[in-house]
């Protein structure tokens, strides 16, 4: 009895540290946790429990995991051990979310001191940056161009909810700070008005709206109150400004209604370069001159947004475009990837939170896969149909549509596809892998050769 109860808990440990990693992913929304079962379905869940994921151990994970534990080892003395079973599964989750209530009544108190200290900064020139996609690009060439003339604070990487900038503000913001840029996301409506009451923005940029996080908006009338710029854009006083992204099609429509001054960017703009465009012309509306503007961009012209050229095994080109997803971005990304020589294999998981437009957004990625790429690797199945039933429509082989997410298959898959020259002679050109979303990270160490970049 003693081995058995040994063995249970072991395996209620590694589920609970599998609950953990999943919240902490979704970052302990329900929205977004519900959103998850919905896409992925509770059988591909349930057969998840069994691999080995584990969270970023930070104090309230550690608070929660030890706080769990000790739940089931009592559990395991006063109750039989079909309970604990049935427990087990259910225990984890909802303990998880029942830590929130006072996450909850902490982050209030933050929010609420965030408020007051930035309303005494009566001076400070605040920019709101939102959008579906592009938000953390616009941030950072805005930042690296103005600081060359102000004092700027920026939200880190990552850091783009209302508690984040919140902390931010009480721990960085001070007297010197002329311009403060804030990137805000949202999952659902109200989530932008929430930091923009935090912040008071003068200045609006909206980068580009689609249906990336459709399934926790609910609807596409509230990610575009959110997303989309409306909240932002009726949080601006009368003498703020908006700046819109001429090339997507919900930010003309944000454009014609807006009453405020307003602006379009990016409608001339060469390939993934019109996030560049929008943060130049914001300079040069603060007053920064087109010749300190273009000395400044020297810096940054050859960095493109989101994207990280690196050598790969094989002198295989690799396009690390792992840092997020969505479908303006995925379409982007493989027009780019068109423009080099020699094979394209590109490797992408399907997308997620794209609600009920789902189906029809990977059948037209899958098109544009057909277009360009001879080798499509998918790591995850939910939409694998919709991507190579769109691939095979523009031409491509089912052979080379393939689902794996064993790094070292897809490795070897790769590695044979794009031989090096040394192998084959007749191959004058270097093959090119987009890695796209979130990928393995084992795959990536295994195709990248160190740190080298090209």
């Amino acid at each position: 009895m003693e081995m058995i109860v040994i063995i249970w808990f072991l395996i209620f440990t590694k589920l609970l540290l599998f609950w953990l990693w999943l919240w902490q992913l979704k970052e302990y929304r329900l929205d977004r946790f519900q959103a998850h079962f919905e896409s992925q379905g509770l059988r591909k869940i349930i057969s998840s429990f069994w691999r080995l994921k584990y969270p970023k151990f930070t104090k309230k994970i550690i608070l929660i995991f030890l706080s769990c534990l000790a739940t089931e080892i009592l559990l395991i003395f006063y109750f039989s051990l079909p309970w604990v079973v049935f427990l087990t599964i259910l225990f984890g989750p909802l303990l998880i979310l029942f830590f929130q209530i006072p996450t909850f009544i902490w982050q209030r108190n933050i929010i609420k001191r965030a408020t007051q200290k930035r309303a005494e900064f009566g001076n400070l020139l605040v920019i709101g940056i939102t959008g579906s996609y592009g938000k953390t690009s616009v941030k950072e060439f805005l930042t690296t161009i103005l600081s060359s003339k102000f004092k700027v604070l920026s939200t880190p990487a990552h850091q783009n909810t209302d508690i984040a900038i919140a902390q931010l503000i009480l721990r960085k913001l001070s007297q010197d700070i002329e311009i403060f840029i804030v990137e805000m996301a949202a999952y659902k409506k109200g989530e932008i008005t929430s930091p923009c009451q935090i912040i008071s923005p003068k200045i609006g940029i909206v980068t580009g709206v689609n249906e990336q996080h459709l399934s926790t908006f609910r609807t596409m009338e509230n990610l575009l109150s959110a997303e989309g710029g409306k909240e932002l854009a009726e949080s601006l006083p009368e003498d703020g400004m908006i700046f819109l992204n001429a090339k997507n099609k919900y930010c003309q429509e944000l454009y014609q209604k807006t009453k405020i001054k307003k602006f379009l960017y990016g409608e001339n703009a060469p390939l993934l370069m019109e996030n560049l465009e929008g943060a130049k012309l914001v300079a040069k509306e603060l007053g920064i001159s087109d010749e300190e503007i273009e000395r400044v961009c020297q810096k940054i012209k050859n960095k493109l947004p989101g994207i990280e050229i690196k050598k790969g095994i094989n002198e295989i080109t690799i396009i690390d475009a792992t840092y997020s997803a969505n479908p303006d971005g995925v379409i982007s990304h493989l027009e780019y990837l068109r423009i080099w020589p020699g094979k394209k294999v590109i490797v992408m998981p399907c997308l997620i939170e794209l609600g009920k437009a789902s189906k029809k957004i990977h059948k037209e990625i899958g098109r544009k896969i057909g277009e360009v790429c001879d080798l499509c690797i998918i790591t995850s199945r939910e939409r694998f149909q919709e991507i190579g039933e769109g691939a095979r429509e523009k031409g491509m082989k089912g052979k080379n549509i393939l689902f794996t997410d064993r790094p070292k298959e897809i490795f070897e898959k790769i590695k044979t596809f794009c031989r090096s020259a040394v192998e084959s002679p007749a191959r004058s050109i270097d093959d090119v892998v987009l890695l796209e979303s979130r990928v393995p990270h084992q795959l990536i160490s295994l195709l990248v050769i160190g740190d080298q970049y090209v």
